[in-house]
């Protein structure tokens, strides 16, 4: 389908320009946010016509975005999830979960408006662009924790240690070769004999005092 862009439009282009599209992205968003006109004879003439007004129309939208994104400057939202212990989260941070909070910041945006780099599954800060206008747009900071006193803690640069990366307790980490050796066993000492136990040259003797009795 060949529609008029009313606005630029990334990847398409310029307002005035025709464009072709996928009748689907056309009918279900271009059309009806208002960015794109049918590229029919009737609406060529009509855009001839409104060109300049649009225009302005657009440079003063414009200016309205960039002043907001003065005020959005270095916005960090915070957004609270569940993880497990290795900070991978249950699921994702959305596009619509980023609009929301950055809306509850005090800047309506929509999650159309709301783009990031890769999915947001894991705890921790990550960025995310805000297209306040088609020529204008503001990074923000997606603040990811399982409290708001961890999101404090990550702001500040803090590093907040989970699961495997804890640290071993002090004696746990020192070498085994440094512990003090034990002493040897001092060597034992024969064994008394026990009270039935004869001593090795008793019983030679008796008989000799017996023998020298009898002779007598």
């Amino acid at each position: 389908m060949d529609v008029i862009l009313l606005e630029r439009i990334e990847s398409l282009g310029q307002m005035g320009d025709v464009v072709k599209v996928k009748p689907g992205y056309a009918r279900n968003f271009l059309l009806p946010q208002k960015k794109a006109l049918r590229a029919t004879k009737e609406n060529r003439e009509y855009f001839d016509t409104q060109r300049a007004q649009l225009e302005a129309q657009n440079l003063q939208r414009r200016s309205d975005a960039e002043a907001v994104s003065g005020k959005m400057d270095k916005l960090s939202v915070v957004i609270i999830r569940q993880a497990g212990e290795f900070g991978q989260l249950y699921g994702s941070v959305s596009t619509r979960d980023i609009a929301s909070a950055v809306t509850a910041a005090g800047f309506t945006v929509n999650r159309q408006q709301v783009t990031v780099d890769a999915p947001i599954k894991t705890l921790g800060l990550h960025k995310a662009r805000v297209a306040l206008h088609p020529e204008v747009s503001v990074s923000v900071t997606v603040n990811v924790a399982l409290t708001e006193e961890e999101a404090a803690m990550q702001a500040a640069g803090k590093t907040i240690r989970r699961g495997g990366d804890e640290e071993a307790p002090a004696e746990a980490a020192a070498p085994a070769a440094e512990a003090a050796p034990a002493e040897a066993p001092a060597e034992a000492a024969p064994a008394p004999a026990t009270e039935g136990e004869a001593k090795p040259d008793a019983e030679p003797k008796k008989k000799k005092a017996k023998a020298k009795k009898a002779a007598e």
